[in-house]
């Protein structure tokens, strides 16, 4: 029986050409994997064979240190996890409306502008284990009735005012980004300043900045580690702990394989991010 007259059948070009694509896929992913290989194995062979490996694998490598610290800096663990879950979502509101006052160009707003400039120059410059201390002891130090005196919301609020001035910048960059041809569009469908912002230009710009904002994200899950220096019993605190009961470093060991665990996945994801929003600015791309 012969083919329908609208079927499409691939000619011997074509499937030579799809034939010769897979052959070098298979042969890039055969080279990429030998050379991996070789180059784990040189490094395994190298460190295994130093003189001091013996010293270092019972310092940052003993197994029975690790599981016995591990329950203990897991238990920490989850105080990182919800200081970073608490956050983050203020985080973004207090960048996003540090970015917009940074926005506004009416001279009655011009105080606000300021405040905003001056907010994100003086957080983007002070360190953040530096404003943790400043924070975390300044702050009870002032003896104001309903200050928070918990060393934890001490930190995590260290760790809001650093990390809003640089999610700031990211919006404010990610709103700079879209043309004016988008707001002058808005506008001519008889739109509002603000509705422009709302509907036409925040949609995109946050669209754009959402692999920069996943990558401060996972930066700001590390220095969670920071509030140690105040006391709570987080993860690192916890290694700290154990480290120094047993003069032996393999529960900070612990602590990184957790961490490791958690910003790992969120950086993938946030290449996976990158590459898709990459793939949609290309010529047509969808």
């Amino acid at each position: 029986m012969s083919a329908p007259a609208d079927t499409w059948v691939k000619s011997e070009r074509q499937l030579a050409r799809e034939h010769a694509q897979r052959r070098a896929g298979i042969r890039s992913g055969s080279i990429a994997a030998a050379s991996t290989i070789l180059c784990v194995a040189v490094v395994a062979v190298v460190v295994l064979s130093s003189p001091g490996w013996p010293r270092v694998h019972e310092t940052f490598f003993n197994w029975g240190q690790f599981s016995e610290a591990f329950p203990d800096v897991l238990s920490g663990f989850w105080l990182n996890v919800k200081i970073f879950l608490i956050a983050e979502p203020v985080i973004l509101v207090l960048g996003l409306l540090v970015a917009l006052a940074r926005g506004l160009r009416s001279p009655l707003f011009f105080p606000v502008r300021m405040l905003a400039v001056a907010y994100t120059d003086v957080f983007r410059g002070i360190p953040t284990i530096l404003l943790v201390y400043l924070v975390g002891f300044g702050l009870p130090a002032l003896k104001l009735e309903g200050l928070p005196s918990d060393p934890a919301v001490l930190g995590g609020l260290a760790l809001v005012l650093s990390y809003g001035a640089y999610v700031a910048e990211v919006f404010r960059a990610g709103i700079d980004s879209i043309h004016p041809s988008q707001r002058a569009a808005a506008r001519s469908l008889a739109l509002s300043q603000a509705q422009a912002l709302r509907f036409v230009v925040l949609p995109q710009a946050v669209r754009r900045v959402v692999p920069p904002l996943l990558n401060d994200f996972a930066s700001l899950q590390k220095d969670t580690a920071l509030v140690a220096v105040l006391g709570p019993l987080e993860a690192l605190r916890q290694a700290q702990i154990h480290s120094a009961d047993t003069f032996n470093y393999t529960p900070y060991l612990a602590a990184a394989v957790l961490f490791i665990a958690l910003t790992v996945p969120m950086a993938r994801f946030t290449d996976h991010l990158a590459v898709r929003a990459e793939r949609r600015r290309a010529p047509g791309g969808k």
